[in-house]
């Protein structure tokens, strides 16, 4: 491990430590219930750089604009993928970004938690109740009321809704709001959405056409890479491939690439090969059905309302399944091969 990578290790720890206790939702100030009329500008923060984590802010998004459809949103985030993902947000005003790399440019850190005191807000949201830096910098800004991610007082939120990464901080907002007299625990939970244009979905559909050879037949789109320990071997995903293609003689297979430019199936099928990952989501965005590892990819078929189907051996289910039209995490230490296959039949037997 590098000096810089323990050095950081060593910041998240102290930070969480001395964060932890730090901020209390403020739901009443001065006693002045909250005029949703009135609320014209909030702050969101997720001062985290991963695709994933920040697809994943797309349900709180989606639920601030329904909520206070005349406010302008400022996001909080670290690294430089922000603008893409959100550049069909029209209520999105500034994206405030720090650097994916703090040490490195530790001038340039400094002047983002600086940007954060330039305007006030009405309402500022800490995305993840976890993230030190998230709940610093939501205590530094300048908000008349300020939402940490509390835990919950709730009890209409269901178990599932309360874990969930991207619903939980919905319901926390929910849970807010209701004690400032703003109910809207009865509407359905956003799911991701990268609010890809007609023109990106025309164009993925080229992409598309591109590489399969029956323009007629139904696609799966596979992702065979992942990260650390969610990576899964070649024997295993050859495995599965194999069985796959038993299953769905007749359809066509495509493999959306990492930038490693990896194929754990070795490239036995079209694959596509992108670093522009809104291209990505529009190829996927026409495909019938996605495969893949937890991963920002995942999350990212997700958010192109693909059917996804998550593949989970090391990490939560509960956490970061995918949830929208009809989309299952599948987890590989309880499902066989088989199993999986007839899970992921019902879907692509009823479109």
């Amino acid at each position: 491990m590098s000096s810089l990578k323990k050095i950081n290790e060593v910041r998240r720890t102290v930070l969480s430590v001395l964060t932890k206790n730090i901020g209390t939702s403020t739901t009443t100030p001065k006693g002045k219930p909250l005029n949703r009329d009135e609320v014209k500008r909030i702050l969101i923060v997720r001062p985290n750089h991963r695709l994933g984590n920040q697809l994943l802010m797309t349900p709180l998004i989606q639920e601030v604009q329904q909520t206070f459809p005349n406010c302008k949103i400022d996001l909080f985030v670290k690294g430089f993928v922000a603008p893409i993902l959100f550049k069909n947000y029209d209520n999105i005003d500034q994206i405030l970004r720090l650097p994916k790399k703090p040490f490195k440019e530790l001038g340039t850190y400094m002047q983002g938690w600086l940007k954060i005191r330039s305007k006030r807000y009405d309402i500022a949201i800490n995305v993840t109740n976890g993230s030190s830096s998230g709940r610093l910098l939501t205590k530094f800004s300048r908000a008349t009321y300020k939402f940490y991610g509390d835990n919950m007082t709730d009890t209409h939120f269901s178990a599932t809704d309360y874990m969930h990464i991207a619903k939980r901080p919905v319901c926390s907002l929910r849970d807010c709001l209701s004690m400032l007299g703003v109910s809207l625990t009865d509407r359905e939970i956003p799911s991701l959405d990268l609010k890809l244009s007609s023109s990106e979905i025309t164009e993925g559909k080229k992409l598309l056409n591109n590489l399969i050879a029956d323009k007629e037949a139904k696609t799966i789109c596979l992702f065979t890479f992942a990260t650390g320990t969610k990576c899964y071997t070649e024997a295993w995903w050859n495995e599965f491939y194999e069985k796959l293609k038993a299953a769905y003689p007749h359809f066509n297979v495509i493999e959306i690439l990492p930038v490693e430019n990896i194929s754990k199936i070795g490239f036995k099928e079209p694959s596509f090969y992108s670093k522009d990952v809104r291209e990505m989501a529009a190829v996927m965005a026409n495909t019938d059905a996605f495969i893949g590892a937890d991963s920002g990819i995942m999350h990212l078929a997700s958010s192109a309302k693909v059917p996804t189907f998550g593949l989970f051996s090391v990490t939560s289910t509960e956490m970061y399944e995918p949830y929208n039209n009809g989309s299952r995490a599948l987890n590989t230490n309880e499902l066989s091969i088989d199993e999986m296959i007839a899970i992921i039949d019902k879907v692509l037997s009823a479109k």
